[in-house]
C-alpha cells in the first residue's frame, strides 16, 4: 500500500526553502517527520513511554543527532568502518535541541522520552545543525506526547551588514555575527553563537531576526500537524499534590530561609544551614506521614527554599553571598604558576577557580575534524575539564560528558578569533576546573587569556567573561552578575557573555520565562558589559600584554616559504636529508604546501635557537641563487681528478665543480697545485655552460693574464689529417658488402 505523503513548505524569503514531509518514513514512531533544505534531509523520530518508571522526579529525555558518512558518500574513517560514538560537533548539535525542548514539557511529566534525529543526505551548502531543532519539534507535534508549543531553531548570521536565515558554510566564514537561535512563537528560549566583537545593540537584534524566522517556522509545523491529523494529547499520570501540605511547609520554612539567604554567608555554610531546616521541617511529621508524604516534603521544602531566594532578591537587592545585583566576587589571579608548561594561569572568582594550561605545536598537532558534514583541522583548540572534587562530591568518571564539551566549545569561540592569523603555532588550551561554584566555564575564559598571553601567544586583545542571571515575578525583575550555581538553578535566565574592551565574542543563553522583552534583555547585556570590564581589569593588572617570546624551554616556530620545485630536494630520498636534519638541529620540521601558490611552507619548531638557525641556513643555502657575472667566496670542500668541488661560504652545502682548466692561467697538471681541501678562494660566476649544460665557475678569470700569455687555439674537428674512425668518408666502404641479414642465410 502506498502511503499517504503529507507535506508543508516553509519560504525562507529569498528563493530558498525548507520542505516538511510525514507519512512516508519512521510510522512505528510516536511521531516522524523528514526535514529537506536542498538536497540536505534530515529523517527525526520521537517516541516516549506510556507510564513513568516509579521513583523518577524528573524528565528522562535523550535528544540524540546523528550523521551517516553515507549522507555525504563517505567512508567513516577507523578500522571498523562503522559509525560509533558520536563526534563533538554532534553532541554539540543534541545540547542546542535539548536546551530548547526540555523545558516545554510539562513540569510533572516523567515517562522516559526519546528524540533521535539522522542525517540522511548532505547537501554542502546546507548546514544541517541548523534544521535539528526544526525537525525534532516537528515530530513532537505529529505525537500525542504532551508538549507546550512548537519551536524551532534557525542560525543567523550578519555578512556585509544584510543577516541571512541559515547561510551556508561558505557564506558563514565571511560573518561577524553567527547566531543559533531557539525558539517559539512566544518567546525566546536559547541562544549561543559568536561573534567579531559586537554591541549589545546588534546582538539583540540578530536575535529579533531570527525569532521572526522561526515563528514561520512554527506556523508550518501547526499546519502539517492538522494536515495530517492533530492526535488528542495522551493522558499520563501526574504527580500527587497536597495543598494543604504545601501552606504547612511554607509556613513553617519560608521565613527562615529568607533570614539564612539574608546572611550572605558561604555555599558549605548556607548548604548546612538549610539541611537543618529541612530536617527540622521533616521532623514535623509522623512517620506513617512521610511514607505518605514524603516525596511532596522534599518537594515543598524546595520550592518554599526558591520563593525565599528569589524574594530577598526582589525585595532587598540582596543575594545567596551578601552581594548586591550588580557586585562580582573577589578575584585574584596568577600566572606562570607551573614551571614547565609553556604557559599556565590561574583564576579564582569567589568559589570557582581554573587552572590553564596552554602547549605550542606544530601543524601535525592540530586537531583533525572529519565527520561526513566537515573536514579539516583546528590549529587553535580549547579542553574543558570538570572534575567532581570540584564541587566537593565523590563519583566516578565516565568520560568526557556533553556538558564538558558544551563548556570547552564555548571558551573556544570566545578566545579564537583573538588568535592572530600568523600566529605559526598550534595551540592547545586545556583548562582545569578546581572549584566550581558559578560559571566554571566563563573562569575558563580568563584563565585561557592569560595562559595564551604568559604563552607568548600574540593575542590580539584579552577576553573576558561573565555569568548573568535574572530573577522576575512577572512585574519585578532583577538582574544578576556573575551568578552562583544556586542563582543559575533558582533563576529564570542563565547567560554568559565573552567579550574584549571593544565588543562581545560569544554567548550562551537558557531563557526559562516567557516574553522576556528585548529592552529587558539589552539591559542584561550592557550589565554583563560593566562585569566584564571589570574582570578584564584584574586580568591584565595581572598580565597587561602577550610576554615577548616564548619561555625558554618552550619550542619557538619559524615558518620559511620554499618553491615547489625544492621540497623534494629539501626532504631528500625517502625522507632521509630532512631526518638527518632534524636529528643534527634537535628540531621538529614539518613541510606542508599552500593549497594556492602550491610553494612549501617549512614549519621549524625547536627550543635551541641555534638549532632553528642551522635549519634557516640550509634552507637559505639551498635558495641561494648565485648571479651571473658576479666574484663569490668559496671554499674546497673536495678533490677530484678533474677539478674541486666548491661550497659558497655564504651558502653552506650549496656546491659547485671548479673545474681543472679554471684554475689557473697557466696548465694545471694536478688541482693540488694550486687548491686543497679548506682553502678559501673566490670566483667568478658565469652561469650555465652552454656546452656542458652545468653551472660554471672559474677561478683564474679573476686572476690577470700572465705577460705574454697566449691561448691555445681551439681545436679543429674538421681536419682531414686527424686519423681515427671519425675522419673516414661513408663513401669508401666497399660496395660488395652484403646486408647482415643475407650474410647470415648464406
Amino acid at each position: 500500500m502506498i502511503p499517504k505523503v503529507f507535506n508543508q513548505v516553509i519560504e525562507l524569503g529569498d528563493g530558498r526553502t525548507i520542505t516538511l514531509e510525514t507519512g512516508k518514513l519512521a510510522k512505528q514512531a510516536d511521531g516522524s517527520v523528514v526535514v529537506r533544505m536542498g538536497d540536505t534531509m534530515l529523517l527525526a523520530t520521537v517516541v516516549s513511554a506510556r507510564t513513568a518508571n516509579p521513583g523518577i522526579d524528573f524528565l528522562p529525555l535523550t535528544v540524540d543527532y546523528r550523521e551517516k558518512f553515507a549522507a555525504a558518500g563517505r567512508y567513516p574513517g577507523g578500522f571498523m568502518k562503522r559509525e560509533a560514538r558520536p563526534s563533538n560537533e554532534e553532541i554539540l548539535t543534541m545540547r542546542l535541541v535539548d536546551r530548547v525542548l526540555r523545558p516545554l514539557f510539562p513540569k510533572d511529566y516523567h515517562a522516559e522520552t526519546q528524540v533521535m534525529i539522522q542525517l540522511m543526505s548532505h547537501d554542502e551548502n546546507v548546514m544541517p545543525d541548523a534544521l535539528a531543532g526544526l525537525a525534532a519539534s516537528a515530530a513532537i507535534q505529529l505525537s500525542d506526547i504532551p508538549f507546550e508549543a512548537p519551536i524551532s531553531e534557525v542560525r543567523v548570521a550578519r555578512i556585509n551588514g544584510e543577516f541571512i536565515i541559515n547561510p551556508s558554510a561558505t557564506q558563514l566564514a565571511e560573518a561577524d555575527i553567527d547566531l543559533m537561535v531557539g525558539a517559539s512563537n512566544d518567546f525566546v528560549a536559547m541562544v549561543e553563537g559568536e561573534m567579531d566583537e559586537v554591541s549589545e545593540e546588534e546582538m539583540a537584534e540578530a536575535i529579533r531576526v531570527a525569532h521572526e524566522a522561526i515563528k514561520v517556522q512554527c506556523d508550518a509545523q501547526i499546519a502539517l500537524a492538522e494536515a495530517f491529523g492533530k492526535k488528542e494529547t495522551r493522558e499520563y499520570e501526574g504527580e500527587a499534590e497536597n495543598e494543604e501540605l504545601a501552606a504547612k511547609i511554607h509556613e513553617a520554612t519560608y521565613q527562615k530561609c529568607y533570614d539564612i539567604a539574608k546572611k550572605g554567608t558561604s555555599k558549605q555554610e548556607r548548604g548546612l544551614a538549610f539541611s537543618e531546616v529541612k530536617d527540622e521541617v521533616i521532623a514535623l511529621f509522623t512517620e506513617e506521614e512521610l511514607e505518605e508524604y514524603g516525596d511532596l516534603v522534599g518537594k515543598y521544602f524546595s520550592k518554599a527554599h526558591k520563593a525565599a531566594v528569589r524574594d530577598l532578591t526582589l525585595n532587598e537587592g540582596l543575594r545567596l553571598d551578601g552581594r548586591t545585583t550588580t557586585d562580582i566576587r573577589p578575584i585574584w589571579c596568577e600566572v606562570d604558576y607551573l614551571p614547565r608548561t609553556h604557559g599556565s594561569s590561574i583564576f579564582t572568582r569567589g568559589e570557582t577557580q581554573a587552572l590553564a594550561t596552554v602547549t605550542l605545536g606544530t601543524s601535525r598537532d592540530a586537531n583533525m575534524v572529519d565527520s561526513p558534514t566537515l573536514q579539516g583541522e583546528e590549529k587553535f583548540y580549547l579542553h574543558y575539564n570538570f572534575p567532581p572534587f570540584s564541587t566537593g562530591e565523590a563519583r566516578p568518571l565516565r568520560g568526557t560528558s556533553r556538558r564538558e564539551i558544551g563548556h570547552g566549545n564555548l571558551a573556544q569561540r570566545a578566545l579564537k578569533g583573538m588568535i592572530p592569523a600568523d600566529c605559526p603555532y598550534t595551540v592547545r588550551v586545556v583548562s582545569e576546573v578546581l572549584e566550581s561554584n558559578g560559571s566554571s566555564s566563563m573562569a575558563t575564559v580568563c584563565s585561557g587569556t592569560m595562559a595564551l598571553m604568559d604563552a607568548g601567544v600574540q593575542m590580539k586583545k584579552p577576553v573576558s567573561g561573565i555569568a548573568m542571571g535574572l530573577i522576575s515575578d512577572g512585574d519585578r525583575y532583577a538582574v544578576l552578575s556573575d551568578i552562583l550555581g544556586d542563582e543559575d538553578h533558582l533563576g529564570d535566565m542563565d547567560f554568559k557573555v565573552t567579550g574584549t574592551a571593544d565588543g562581545i565574542t560569544a554567548c550562551q543563553m537558557d531563557i526559562k520565562i516567557k516574553g522576556l522583552s528585548y529592552e529587558i534583555l539589552v539591559k542584561a547585556l550592557k550589565q554583563a558589559r560593566d562585569g566584564r570590564l571589570h574582570i578584564l581589569e584584574k586580568l591584565t593588572d595581572t598580565i597587561a600584554t602577550p610576554n615577548a617570546d616564548v619561555k625558554p624551554h618552550a619550542p619557538k616556530m619559524v615558518n620559511r616559504v620554499i618553491p615547489n620545485d625544492l621540497i623534494g630536494a629539501f626532504i631528500g630520498p625517502q625522507g632521509k636529508h630532512i631526518q638527518e636534519l632534524q636529528k643534527e638541529t634537535e628540531t621538529t620540521i614539518v613541510i606542508n604546501e599552500d593549497p594556492v601558490t602550491e610553494e612549501g611552507i617549512v614549519e621549524i619548531l625547536g627550543t635551541n635557537q641555534e638549532g632553528i638557525d642551522k635549519v634557516l641556513a640550509r634552507i637559505d643555502s639551498m635558495m641561494f641563487k648565485p648571479e651571473k657575472g658576479s666574484i663569490y667566496e668559496v671554499k674546497v670542500i673536495k678533490i677530484l681528478d678533474f677539478g674541486a668541488v666548491v661550497e659558497y661560504t655564504e651558502a653552506p652545502g650549496n656546491e659547485v665543480l671548479l673545474h681543472v682548466s679554471e684554475l689557473a692561467w697557466e696548465r694545471t697538471n694536478n688541482v693540488t697545485d694550486v687548491v686543497n681541501i679548506g682553502d678559501i678562494i673566490d670566483v667568478k660566476y658565469f652561469g650555465i655552460d652552454p656546452k656542458t649544460r652545468k653551472e660554471k665557475v672559474s677561478r683564474k678569470a679573476i686572476l690577470p693574464k700572465p705577460e705574454g700569455y697566449v691561448a691555445r687555439p681551439p681545436r679543429d674537428n674538421n681536419k682531414d689529417n686527424r686519423g681515427g674512425r671519425d675522419n673516414r668518408n661513408r663513401d669508401n666502404r666497399r660496395d660488395d658488402r652484403k646486408p647482415r641479414e643475407e650474410k647470415k642465410e648464406s
